[in-house]
């Protein structure tokens, strides 16, 4: 499901919904295991600062349902990803703020539906497990794979 709470930017909810579903089947993720929502930069700063010590809007972040679950955040085989997901699994949550992958957009010379998909696919894999920060490469590889199956960016 896709939530949008910001209006600064014109989003194709229908559409990127669609390329969410294609993601999900793809991977083999329940199809209600997860809720993307559409912030502002003033919320996203917020959650940024809040759960990142970072003092500025960010384009994506990925709340895991159940933090426990996952290797890398209980210090246990750090880079590896939840494969045993059953059906029923709330993955989590996801927020990305439109302004910021506009922004992204333009500099790294992609449409802005094109970088919308890109932080979608980027997030679910965060809620799998996949953290590109510690892992070797994995996230990174499975991420451009998947990218290029898809034909984005």
């Amino acid at each position: 499901m896709i939530v949008n709470r910001q209006r600064r930017v014109r989003v194709s909810i229908q559409a990127l919904d669609k390329f969410l579903r294609s993601v999900l089947r793809r991977l083999r993720l329940p199809a209600d295991g997860l809720t993307i929502c559409f912030v502002g930069n003033a919320e996203m700063a917020r959650w940024n600062r809040r759960y990142r010590g970072k003092k500025r809007a960010t384009d994506v972040l990925s709340f895991p349902a159940d933090s426990a679950r996952w290797p890398e955040r209980n210090g246990q085989g750090r880079g590896k990803a939840r494969a045993d997901f059953s059906v029923g699994d709330y993955l989590g949550d996801i927020a990305i703020a439109p302004v910021v992958a506009q922004e992204n957009a333009r500099r790294f010379g992609r449409s802005f539906d094109e970088e919308m998909r890109i932080l979608i696919l980027h997030g679910v894999l965060h809620l799998m497990g996949y953290d590109h920060e510690t892992d070797s490469g994995q996230m990174e590889r499975l991420e451009r794979r998947l990218r290029r199956e898809w034909r984005i960016g």
